[in-house]
């Protein structure tokens, strides 16, 4: 069965506390090459059938008003994965 992965992220303007304390930690682990850190969420929604232009089109409305917090998140990805992970055709892409 296909998925659809979803990917939302906080505000770039917005503090990213949970960011900021991965960043902590991988400088107090000696990893300082890493700048900065941000952390989001992904939702992976399996499909039972065809993901079409209608399926699509729900999970952007279902991203925008259920998977993410529009005052604080934006849905920054929505990509289709095929039965074995690879990406599809389909629709994938940058949001926001």
């Amino acid at each position: 069965m296909p998925k659809i992965v979803v990917d939302v992220m906080p505000k770039a303007e917005l503090l990213d506390p949970q960011g900021k304390a991965v960043a902590g930690a991988l400088t107090r682990l000696g990893k300082s090459e890493f700048t900065g850190v941000r952390v989001g969420k992904r939702f992976e929604l399996t499909v039972d059938g065809v993901v079409d232009a209608a399926v699509l089109a729900d999970v952007r409305e279902i991203a925008e008003e259920l998977l993410s917090n529009s005052v604080i998140e934006d849905v920054v990805n929505i990509t289709v994965l095929d039965e074995a992970g690879a990406h599809s055709a389909a629709a994938s892409g940058a949001l926001a």
